[in-house]
């Protein structure tokens, strides 16, 4: 059986968004992806003032991505458009705004295929694929907006991961500004759902249908989950005493951030 290509994508990925996720399914698609991931210090040189989120920071968000199959951080004096002997390539994968002629270059010289990928390759967030749930396994809900997605969030969805298979439910965007108010939320239903979608943790990503703070009722009806997971914030809207109602477990944890990594807030980081 000959080995699985590999593909390599590199870059920065600083505040990771939905445009970077859809880079690195569409890259996986070709082969077992490793991202080359820029240091701080290589990312102060490019723009001119420090990333706004640290290196662990961003590997640990990139390790939660399920398109990734490892992540590699870059040495800070490497050429950004060379990749290092340690890494063995079929494919470097780039985006057409970051493409250029060294790294294509570099790529010919070394027999490795250069594969940009243009904007519309990488348009629209298709619904994320449900994963079959293990056999014996709890079943697991958490709702909410996942708007600004962060590593807070990342490490919230990993824990309660542990608790069983995990469903998230996506507030939909009437639903968002009616609890929220104007200006939320600032990404459309479908792209939150792609989000959270793409982290390894989540079985299943799906958007409520319903309103007010219990608006996923109709899915966890269908889905009738063994518990209901929330952080600190979250536990509010009536949602323990529909959990007592339904004899569905009610899991409140408390807001702390990967070993080694800042608490992160949405609130903070969209700035209202």
């Amino acid at each position: 059986m000959s080995p699985a290509r590999q593909i390599i994508v590199s870059g920065g990925f600083d505040d990771l968004k939905s445009r970077d996720l859809r880079f690195l399914e569409e890259a996986a698609k070709l082969g077992e992806l490793t991202v080359l991931l820029w240091p701080d210090a290589v990312l102060q040189q490019l723009t001119g003032k420090a990333p706004k989120f640290p290196l662990a920071e961003r590997s640990y968000f990139l390790n939660a991505v399920r398109y990734v199959g490892k992540v590699v951080a870059a040495d800070a004096t490497a050429d950004f458009n060379a990749l290092p002997k340690t890494l063995r390539a079929d494919v470097w994968a780039d985006v057409a705004t970051s493409a250029n002629p060294a790294r294509e270059t570099f790529a010919r010289e070394h027999k490795v295929t250069y594969r940009i990928f243009s904007a519309k390759e990488l348009k629209g967030f298709p619904e994320p694929p449900i994963i079959p749930n293990e056999p014996g396994r709890k079943k697991v809900v958490v709702t909410g907006s996942f708007d600004w997605f962060h590593s807070g969030h990342v490490r919230f969805l990993e824990e309660v991961s542990g608790f069983g298979d995990l469903h998230v439910i996506v507030g939909h965007d009437a639903n968002i500004r009616l609890l929220k108010g104007e200006g939320h939320p600032l990404l459309p239903e479908a792209e939150r759902r792609y989000v959270v979608g793409a982290i390894r943790f989540v079985k299943q990503a799906l958007i409520s249908s319903g309103d007010g703070w219990l608006d996923a009722d109709p899915e966890i009806k269908r889905l009738k989950p063994h518990i209901y997971a929330v952080n600190e914030d979250g536990d509010k809207g009536g949602k323990r005493e529909y959990c007592d109602k339904l004899g569905i477990e009610y899991l409140v944890l408390k807001r702390t951030p990967a070993p080694g990594l800042v608490k992160r807030s949405s609130t903070d980081l969209r700035g209202f």
